[in-house]
């Protein structure tokens, strides 16, 4: 199947008892364990709701196996903390979510776990390896700066290694970028964005081979941050228009990124679709799609970020993104608040730059927005 007939087909639940074409929603915490091959119960990541979603996700991305958890962030842990231990290393990724650098720089060392941060290019992930390496995680196109990192070199260093590859495909989704078919052994989401697409949920996703996922679910089991039984039933009707969605998504940002290209009033404009990104030819190589999301510094001679956001009146302020209105946010105190001054400096994170999570509405709607709010 095409991924947009899997949008839709993929996993699911056949209800025997009344032929509904829905997943029904299970709300039990307590199910009946005699005579039956494995005990279910939320916790354990098995339960009718999340194995629906997770089959759903796992045809998508091009996995053997899904799990399904509360947030982006406990996805992101707890695959971590399933493959690291004292006295091993990680190679990390300099420019990430803010979330995850917070998590690393400040749990890793109180863990025992070495790590080395290493610019955005495969050959610098080479050289941050030692043979303590067990971990090399990446993220691209990158929070918020949209820069690209070549997955499959990457991938064939990890391998070179024995080291496990970790990527966060949040900005991407598995409609413009399908990591595990270009070598990569972990894929993660934050499900509150795209997967959800709606701004009402909370969820995050892992997507591996079968091997690896049992051992994730071992340390998940422990951790328990798995998902109810509403919000898989939300999620699952949500993946169902993904691909509908991140498609008109992702038409928006290229006509929108290529407007402010062209503003005076803005300084740099940051789109992997534009011909001068310096990781355009590495995106068209692994991307289907260039993605939705885009930033941009304004010219901080005209205006702050928040006196322009206060400007906007169709675009609105918010520290998510991905849903199917556009939202706007300035990184340095929202998504990389967490992250010191010094480290935003260093990898181009100024405070006039915002981020821009363009939705569906008419990409001349939004534009016409933007051109009202640099006016003086």
């Amino acid at each position: 199947m095409k991924i947009e007939t899997k949008c839709v087909h993929a996993g699911g639940y056949s209800d025997p008892l009344t032929g509904g074409i829905n997943t029904p929603i299970f709300t039990s915490t307590v199910y009946d364990y005699i005579d039956r091959d494995a005990t279910v119960y939320p916790r354990y990541f098995n339960t009718p709701n999340q194995e629906a979603v997770a089959q759903k996700l796992s045809a998508l991305e091009g996995g053997e196996s899904a799990i399904l958890f509360s947030s982006g962030m406990a996805a992101i842990s707890t695959v971590m903390l399933s493959f690291l231990k004292a006295g091993d290393h990680a190679v990390i990724q300099d420019e990430l979510y803010g979330g995850t650098h917070a998590f690393i720089t400040s749990h890793f060392e109180d863990l025992g776990i070495a790590y080395s941060l290493a610019a955005l290019k495969a050959e610098k992930i080479a050289e941050a390896l030692t043979p303590k390496t067990r971990v090399i995680y990446i993220e691209t196109p990158t929070n918020p700066l949209l820069n690209i990192i070549d997955i499959q070199e990457v991938s064939g260093i990890a391998k070179n290694a024995g080291a496990i590859t970790v990527i966060d495909n949040t900005f991407a989704s598995p409609i413009n970028q399908t990591p595990i078919t270009l070598g990569i052994d972990i894929v993660t989401h934050s499900g509150t964005k795209y997967l959800g697409g709606h701004s009402d949920l909370s969820c995050g996703a892992v997507i591996t081979s079968a091997q690896l996922a049992e051992r994730i679910r071992k340390t998940a089991l422990s951790l328990g941050g798995n998902m109810n039984a509403q919000t898989c039933y939300l999620l699952e009707r949500s993946l169902m228009t993904l691909a509908l969605r991140v498609e008109r998504q992702t038409q928006n940002a290229g006509v929108i990124a290529d407007h402010l290209e062209n503003n005076p009033n803005i300084s740099r404009v940051n789109y992997p679709g534009l011909k001068n990104h310096p990781g355009h030819d590495i995106a068209k190589k692994q991307m289907t799609g260039f993605g939705a999301m885009l930033s941009f510094e304004i010219d901080p001679g005209l205006m702050n970020a928040k006196t322009f956001m206060k400007r906007l009146k169709l675009i609105k302020p918010g520290v998510s993104l991905g849903g199917v209105e556009t939202s706007i946010c300035d990184p340095a105190t929202t998504s990389h608040a967490k992250v010191s001054p010094e480290v935003r400096k260093r990898i181009g994170i100024s405070d006039n730059l915002m981020r821009l999570s363009v939705g569906i509405e008419h990409p001349d709607d939004l534009i016409g927005d933007i051109e009202q709010a640099l006016l003086i």
